[in-house]
């Protein structure tokens, strides 16, 4: 436990972190990544370059100095993290370096503001901190291992069959080198693989969703080809899987993990709102939901940029004549000449309303401005914040 003086401390500085905070976490990553290259064989090399993942460390350390005195009420954020951290094989003996040089970062970019009493309150603040963490991550380590089918750390899995869903999405099946059993999940939730592509100088992670329900004896993820665009390179690991993995070859694969989990004790109606390669979980949820609710209203929408970028389109739509309590709806954004769809351009509340009923359960997934829009709408429209769920691909953003 911490004691007043140091609770008033930390408190004293959620002011500067909020003008300072982004600006220190990147001097943190860098101080790091200097000391300890070894590092960058865990951490995603893109959101450091673009700057998410120094904003989402920034986000985490203002909301626990803000919260210093009740963590308990960030424990939902916690979680979220730890989740990754275990995916990603997070270990405790890591922790330290990192409190190292998050404590040096402060020292760099506040100067003689950063007096030793406040480092000195933010060196106890950090060990409580990293051990609430750390707890949090061994029981998450130990449920991911002894669950039936379960292991710690990374499993080679053969990829069995590797399909063409769209121009520029491809899903790869996925089998256990060993042939034993796999472990479950909860629809939402993802793997995360590990690959060191040719001519690069570490290895590489990525977390995917699972794109179908659980059950089978294989796991599917459904990956998006990231080409470069004017503010980034071309996506190390997407393109590798696209054009350098093939059935046959083996990836390594951490036990699934994720907070973003379809919630099946209601009855109430569910609508499914994805947009672009965010069907992923959104696909998984149906499945489940149409196996074991086969009665529960569901509504699905999927909005892509046109029918050649439409990933499991046919399968959606045999889906939807094979079940009664399912309708399903396309946005495109531009179709292209010849080509239907349910609503041109962008979801907004009107059509929203039109289709769907504010009584419901709403998950949604997607780029950040298309769920920054939905999340808009939904709020507009009244729906209570505990019936609006969503998940951001990589660093937790805000959708304010």
């Amino acid at each position: 436990m911490l004691d007043a003086k140091t609770i008033e401390i930390i408190k004293s500085t959620v002011p500067v972190l909020e003008v300072h905070g982004q600006t220190i976490t990147k001097k943190f990553y860098e101080t790091m990544f200097k000391n300890h290259p070894e590092l960058l064989n865990v951490f995603n090399h893109a959101n450091q370059r673009q700057g998410k993942q120094s904003t989402a460390l920034a986000n985490a350390v203002y909301a626990a100095a803000a919260h210093i005195d009740r963590l308990e009420e960030i424990l939902p954020v916690v979680k979220g993290i730890a989740q990754k951290h275990r995916a990603l094989g997070i270990l405790p003996e890591q922790y330290p370096i990192v409190g190292e040089n998050l404590l040096a970062a402060i020292k760099m970019v506040l100067g003689d503001a950063a007096t030793d009493e406040i480092i000195e309150a933010w060196g106890k603040a950090y060990g409580v901190i990293a051990d609430v963490f750390i707890s949090v991550e061994a029981g998450m380590y130990q449920e991911a291992e002894q669950q039936p089918g379960g292991w710690r750390g990374f499993r080679r899995f053969i990829v069995e069959r590797k399909v063409k869903e769209s121009n520029v999405i491809t899903s790869f099946y996925l089998k256990p080198e060993d042939s034993n059993e796999i472990a479950s999940y909860l629809p939402g939730q993802y793997i995360t693989v590990r690959v060191k592509p040719e001519g690069q100088s570490f290895t590489h992670l990525r977390h995917y969703s699972l794109s179908t329900s659980p059950g089978h004896a294989y796991y599917r993820i459904s990956v998006k080809r990231e080409e470069a665009m004017a503010d980034r390179p071309a996506g190390i690991v997407s393109t590798y899987l696209h054009d350098d993995v093939h059935e046959g070859d083996i990836l390594e694969l951490s036990a699934p993990a994720g907070e973003f989990t379809l919630d099946q004790s209601e009855e109430l109606p569910v609508v499914l709102i994805s947009g672009g390669v965010g069907l992923t979980p959104m696909v998984s949820m149906l499945e489940t939901l149409l196996e074991q609710q086969p009665s529960r209203e569901i509504v699905y929408i999927h909005a892509a940029r046109n029918g050649s970028q439409h990933a499991m389109k046919e399968h959606i739509s045999q889906l939807t004549q094979d079940h009664p309590a399912l309708r399903s709806y396309l946005v495109y954004e531009a179709p292209a000449a010849g080509e239907s769809c349910d609503k041109t351009g962008f979801i907004d509340l009107p059509w929203l309303q039109s289709v769907t009923d504010s009584n419901a359960d709403f998950y949604f997934c997607g780029p950040a401005p298309f769920m920054q829009a939905v999340n808009r709408a939904l709020k507009q429209w009244g729906v209570p914040a505990e019936r609006i769920h969503f998940e951001f691909f990589g660093p937790a953003d805000s959708l304010d």
